[in-house]
């Protein structure tokens, strides 16, 4: 019996996962399954040790903590999956904890940068108003670009100034939009958008030029062109712009759970990691101005 094509079976058509975290299990069982076979055994006479065994093999090769934790979890699900179907009688990776993975700290731009890069697009057409407005409006809220590009006409307040944002797991968020964002956004709307399609049918709120809802791939090619227009010497992704949303908010006072509810994290901890930045560059200043550092 073949228990890898049967829990692969189970994950296309009980589990209902996306293509890619599909092809992610799948590459990590069949390297676990090379590595089986090397030596010799069966994946039901795995044992902890084994798993164990094979974690400092991929540490040893080189893998990254986050890879390993990554290979981990799929060792688990499969072996969970095996047990609970009784394929297996133990299951050999209960209890076996994932290395921790350390989190790193996320590339973000300076205020002069962020004004330098949102200064750019020049709303005089459609193309600049749009992009201006976009780039305003995500260093404005902090939202995902993902959030950015799925936003539909309903979803904007203009009056009351604000967005409503739903996040990837259906839960939603009212963002205030601040008010220089709310002077782009508002210009987009009463004189570009219809530019772009002048049909009520389409709900979208950024267009690109086809008429259609921006893309993920769209937004990037604007990014990547005003970073270059800007001449700033950093990688800057439309992250990169969440991520300074985050920190620059905290340096200038703000509380750590209104920034988490900002940014729709369910964890604090996840948010947290924008306190360790602004503590590293307070570290930073002081090294380098305080005459006894």
């Amino acid at each position: 019996m073949n228990y890898i094509e049967i829990f692969f079976s189970y994950l296309e058509n009980e589990k209902e996962l996306s293509a890619n975290t599909l092809d992610s299990y799948k590459r990590d069982i069949r390297q676990f399954e090379a590595y089986i076979q090397q030596h010799n055994l069966k994946i039901e006479e795995v044992t902890k040790t084994f798993i164990i065994t094979y974690l400092i093999y991929m540490q040893k090769n080189g893998k990254a903590t986050s890879t390993i934790s990554r290979n981990l979890a799929s060792i688990r699900c499969l072996y969970q999956y095996l047990y609970s179907a009784r394929h297996i009688d133990t299951d050999p990776s209960s209890n076996l904890e994932s290395p921790k993975v350390e989190k790193k700290l996320p590339s973000v731009l300076t205020k002069k940068e962020v004004e330098l890069l949102l200064e750019q697009p020049k709303p005089t057409d459609a193309k600049g108003a749009r992009d201006k407005a976009m780039l305003e409006l995500l260093y404005a809220t902090g939202i995902r670009v993902s959030e950015l590009i799925s936003l539909d006409l309903k979803d904007i307040e203009l009056k009351g100034g604000f967005i409503k944002c739903s996040s990837s797991d259906q839960k939603s968020r009212t963002i205030p939009i601040g008010n220089i964002a709310l002077k782009f956004l508002k210009l987009y709307l009463s004189d570009y958008r219809k530019m772009l399609n002048p049909s009520e049918e389409e709900v979208s709120l950024f267009l690109n030029f086809h008429g259609s809802k921006m893309t993920r791939q769209g937004f990037w090619k604007i990014i990547k062109y005003y970073t270059a227009k800007a001449k700033i010497n950093k990688v800057i992704t439309p992250h990169t712009l969440r991520h300074s949303f985050a920190v620059h908010l905290i340096e200038n006072g703000a509380d750590l759970q209104a920034i988490q509810e900002m940014l729709g994290h369910s964890d604090i901890s996840t948010t947290q990691v924008y306190s360790k930045i602004n503590k590293n560059r307070i570290l930073e200043v002081y090294n380098k101005t305080h005459p006894r550092a």
